[in-house]
């Protein structure tokens, strides 16, 4: 009886400290694009917060990975484990103005086990 609760304790410590959530490295994949209205975003930064579902804020070393979008604002995270997370992208449309940097915005997502999610749209603004 005694050894049924070790087992039972180690099966419990194995499944909570061995389950990995919000951060890189997963089996779920995300494929997206960066758009402002209907315009892709070429070479956006695309910085994202593990743990969030709220905007952290604007400050980029408030996040925890960056990644960069193509030429044509598609980006693609083919690792990540299941939770929530937030994404910032910033980057430059020349038709609105030629300042760098002209356009951001975020959205929240939840990532669910083994799961590919396309057409994740994050969407930035002036």
């Amino acid at each position: 009886m005694k050894n049924l609760k070790y087992i039972v304790l180690v099966i419990f410590a194995l499944s909570f400290f061995g389950c990995k959530k919000n951060q890189l490295g997963g089996k779920s994949n995300i494929k997206g694009k960066i758009m402002h209205h209907d315009t892709p975003i070429p070479y956006a930064k695309i910085y994202i917060k593990f743990k969030a579902t709220e905007f952290p804020g604007e400050s980029t070393s408030a996040y925890d990975a960056t990644l960069t979008a193509d030429h044509n604002g598609n980006f693609l995270i083919d690792k990540i484990y299941r939770g929530q997370y937030y994404f910032y992208a910033i980057g430059s449309d020349p038709g609105v103005s030629a300042a760098a940097d002209n356009v951001k915005g975020g959205v929240a997502l939840k990532v669910k086990m083994m799961k590919e999610i396309t057409g994740f749209e994050i969407p930035v603004v002036e």
